[in-house]
């Protein structure tokens, strides 16, 4: 089959998806901006310049197992599906089910997250599963859940925002992380929350610079400054919420000298910031990764919205809360099964209605749904070790580069007596693996995506893949009934498992039960929950007039703040950050594969203070190495005056020696299990002198 000239689909990057057309002539794909609310048909360079990655000279196209010699060589699919469901049956029948896993991502289709936890929890009847979702967005799902009842990233349309007199970025670097959420941000004042002076501080009315690890403390002094000024809502906090006596008495202690000392934030611009809250009609607060990826990034969190609901913000119309989602389908991800303790529909594993609802569905026992298993970074650290897994399973991730402490990351992948990774190109963790299986990208599938507003959209296929190529949903299809289960238990469909997903997520916290693909092909606008009966044109603004607790009320949380798992001594004098630049995304095996992308960022950097640089003897330009107390890593020094002088930063998008992850802490947040990947300890000096 040939495929259309022209699809409406989205972008395969960020939970944005903004709208394109995709268009074909021959072979050739071409992307174009659609006019879509979250868009409005602009595109950041990486949107523009996605259908390259279709063609890349590397791209997969046929299996590869490794031989005795310890090469990976091409083969055909049945011998290559026979050799891991061959190795999968030999180690569950000599180990037990747990000694095989899975692991997914937050860029996968509604349709495979569904099918890969329904797989590892079915056909291997494991409970080793669970997605890089862990390292993005769990603080703030934890957090959220505990509030409000129910995680969306934003319960509001993306839209709203452009209507806001002020908005709070809590962590967010938005001007390179989704470039064209900018659009929406013209008309508002901007307070904004990090370290660094980032594009998105630069855009900013106030920008509040804490030490690294120090969010938690400034928030707290932001609430206790709402509430001693007398700026609280009281009425709403009186008929919406619970909880805040304690919370007040909480931050009591927190008073602005004390949060200055902490953090660095002066008292003055604390204040600003508190009177900038209070006095706008139409306010947000949203966070990003920066405060959430920390040990403590779950009580970071709640702080937000403590202060949220302190001025009265969510559930309640022009104003809210929000997390801005990170990854492509970084929303829907988390809600259909591929988490370890979660199954469809946002339905915890531990509730035995849940489990039986599920069960049902799937025409297998409840009882014979294992429990919940290791969260990313624990199941990651097990693997290969005489109590974990001896085989994992790897779809659309890279935790070679992904994941923190990512060098023992790789000996423990190494250490597997099976590594299967499902990829379209070599990947870094796909160099490792003893089997390797090419895989469609965003462009040769149908699927559907859940955006962070909760909108559920229709992804659309523009040309087949080449032949040898197969999708996700195919493998997984194959490998089920190659272990014995019934042909139509896993379909390869799209359209036939989204029924499926419909069916099993049917009265759960993400309830998709009332959205169809005919309804998304239609063009109507469908955000969860969506059911035939309480919300059949689905639910645009959640909270209106209750929150999803039993009581309708939120919760405060009351937090104390604590240090970062690692704070810096005389050996590691220096804190080190990480995230995200314009020109890459994740852990950069797409975008590094773009000419134009990698000729704008080719090789790792480190952003360093001028006198930072001069005191470690360090010049603009030269390779520096940058050294925690679990490795080294190596980039070239770009000298940034607006820097604090205590800390460096360093983009995650780059594989080698320059894998900024190798020195990143894998300290879990108790709650979220969230790794500390935005703050640790380091020293920094000339990498001549290192050799």
């Amino acid at each position: 089959m040939a495929g259309p000239d022209r699809v409406a689909t989205h972008c395969p990057y960020c939970a944005l998806q903004c709208g394109t057309w995709l268009s074909r002539d021959g072979d050739q794909v071409t992307v174009s901006p659609a006019d879509f609310p979250v868009n409005q048909g602009a595109l950041c360079q990486k949107g523009w310049t996605a259908a390259a990655v279709l063609d890349t000279p590397d791209r997969l196209r046929r299996p590869l197992v490794r031989d005795a010699a310890g090469d990976l060589v091409p083969c055909d699919w049945d011998e290559a599906l026979d050799v891991v469901a061959g190795r999968l049956r030999h180690l569950r029948q000599t180990y037990g089910p747990d000694a095989v896993a899975m692991f997914g991502g937050g860029g996968l289709t509604n349709e495979k997250a569904y099918q890969l936890g329904k797989f590892a929890r079915v056909a291997l009847g494991t409970s080793q599963v669970d997605y890089n979702g862990r390292f993005c967005m769990s603080s703030a799902a934890t957090a959220a859940n505990a509030a409000f009842g129910a995680d969306r990233g934003l319960p509001f349309p993306v839209t709203d925002l452009a209507a806001a007199d002020v908005i709070m970025l809590a962590g967010a670097n938005v001007a390179e992380t989704m470039p064209p959420l900018v659009r929406q941000l013209q008309q508002p004042d901007l307070i904004v929350i990090d370290p660094r002076r980032t594009p998105t501080a630069e855009l900013a009315t106030l920008h509040l610079q804490p030490t690294p690890g120090t969010d938690l403390a400034l928030l707290l002094g932001l609430l206790h400054l709402a509430i001693v000024d007398g700026r609280c809502d009281d009425d709403y906090i009186r008929a919406r919420t619970t909880g805040f006596d304690e919370t007040r008495r909480a931050v009591a202690a927190w008073w602005p000298e004390l949060v200055e000392r902490v953090t660095g934030v002066p008292v003055a611009l604390q204040r600003r910031a508190v009177e900038m809250l209070h006095g706008a009609r139409r306010r947000y607060i949203l966070t990003g990764r920066g405060v959430e990826q920390h040990s403590k990034g779950t009580d970071t969190v709640a702080a937000t919205i403590n202060l949220a609901l302190a001025l009265g913000l969510p559930g309640r119309p022009g104003s809210g809360w929000g997390c801005l989602t990170g990854q492509g389908n970084g929303q829907g991800g988390r809600e259909h099964g591929q988490k370890a303790d979660q199954l469809p529909g946002y339905r915890s594993i531990s509730d035995p209605a849940a489990r039986a609802h599920v069960a049902a569905v799937w025409g297998v026992p409840a009882d014979s749904l294992p429990g919940p298993g290791r969260s990313a970074v624990e199941l990651l650290d097990s693997l290969g070790t005489a109590s974990g897994p001896r085989a994992l399973l790897v779809f659309g991730a890279n935790p070679a580069v992904s994941a923190p402490n990512a060098g023992r990351v790789v000996r423990r992948l190494s250490a597997l007596d099976l590594l299967v990774v499902a990829d379209f190109v070599p990947s870094e963790t796909a160099r490792l693996a003893h089997v390797v299986l090419p895989v469609t990208q965003w462009a040769e599938e149908d699927g559907t995506m859940t955006n962070l507003e909760g909108r559920v959209l229709l992804r659309r296929r523009v040309r087949p893949p080449s032949a040898g190529i197969r999708t996700d949903l195919q493998v997984l299809h194959d490998l089920a009934v190659r272990l014995g289960q019934p042909s139509d238990r896993f379909p390869a469909d799209p359209g036939e498992v989204f029924d499926e997903l419909r069916r099993a997520s049917s009265g759960g916290t993400a309830d998709y039960s009332g959205i169809t693909r005919e309804r998304l092909a239609a063009g109507e606008g469908l955000y969860w929950p969506c059911d035939a009966t309480s919300a059949p044109t689905g639910t645009p603004r959640m909270f209106l007039d209750r929150f999803h607790h039993p009581d309708g009320r939120a919760r405060f949380a009351a937090v104390e703040h604590r240090d970062a798992a690692e704070t810096t001594n005389a050996r590691y004098p220096l804190y080190a950050t990480t995230g995200r630049i314009l020109a890459h995304y994740q852990s950069g095996s797409q975008t590094r594969r773009v000419a134009a992308l990698n000729d704008a960022a080719p090789e790792p950097f480190v952003e360093v203070h001028p006198d930072t640089a001069a005191r470690a003897g360090l010049d603009e330009g030269v390779p520096a190495l940058i050294t925690s107390a679990r490795g080294s890593t190596v980039a070239r020094v770009r000298l940034v005056s607006t820097l604090r002088p205590d800390t460096v930063f360093l983009p995650f998008h780059f594989p080698g020696a320059g894998r900024a992850n190798l020195i990143t802490n894998p300290a879990l947040d108790p709650r979220s299990r969230m790794p500390e990947l935005k703050v640790c300890a380091v020293r920094i000096q000339p990498h001549a002198v290192a050799s």
